[in-house]
């Protein structure tokens, strides 16, 4: 028995829509092969000029949504910074809970910091708040002797719009008007 094998090959603008769907969807930075499977795309060169096509077309379209490369080949569709106090209120459900945002900021301010260290800051809660913020791929650890080093990641800085160096992190928070509040470790 013969059996016939029928390519199906998506149109470009069909391979657009999918990889615009799968932006939207991820709510994250995708990486080229992620957009290639999403698309139906399978050629690295393809991929990156349907992409870039798409971010043109949401670049022009949209006031409030933008769509950015990132390092790395990575792609991702957000709102416009100036947006996001008023979409904000409209939000169903943040992705970080506020303990788990808090513990963020200690990572962020004091990187690298122990997980011990972290623990005394911000309580035992802290070990599961450091596993969703590293299934977001928000910090890293490290090891050192014994005990991890926490850490942002670049996905951490895209995602929120700031440099992934600690120095200029602390820079950024200061001209957004943040002021350093982080109450000294409680003697035991």
């Amino acid at each position: 028995m013969i059996r016939k094998v029928v390519v199906y090959r998506l149109s470009d603008d069909q391979s657009r829509a999918r990889m615009e769907a799968a932006l939207y969807a991820a709510g994250r930075p995708l990486t080229v092969t992620e957009l290639g499977r999403a698309a139906g795309i399978t050629s690295s060169r393809k991929i990156l000029q349907t992409a870039r096509n798409l971010m043109k077309v949401v670049n022009t379209t949209f006031a409030a949504i933008q769509m950015l490369e990132l390092h790395s080949e990575r792609f991702v569709i957000q709102l416009k910074n100036e947006f996001t106090p008023q979409a904000r209120k409209f939000s169903s459900r943040p992705l970080l809970s506020r303990a788990e945002l808090k513990t963020l900021s200690y990572v962020v301010y004091f990187q690298p910091i122990s997980g011990k260290e972290l623990a005394e800051r911000r309580g035992p809660n802290s070990y599961q708040h450091i596993r969703k913020l590293s299934q977001h791929g928000f910090v890293k650890a490290e090891p050192f002797g014994r005990t991890r080093m926490f850490r942002t990641t670049n996905t951490f800085a895209d995602y929120f719009g700031i440099s992934n160096e600690p120095h200029l992190i602390k820079q950024q928070l200061a001209k957004l008007g943040l002021k350093e509040h982080i109450p000294a470790v409680q003697p035991s």
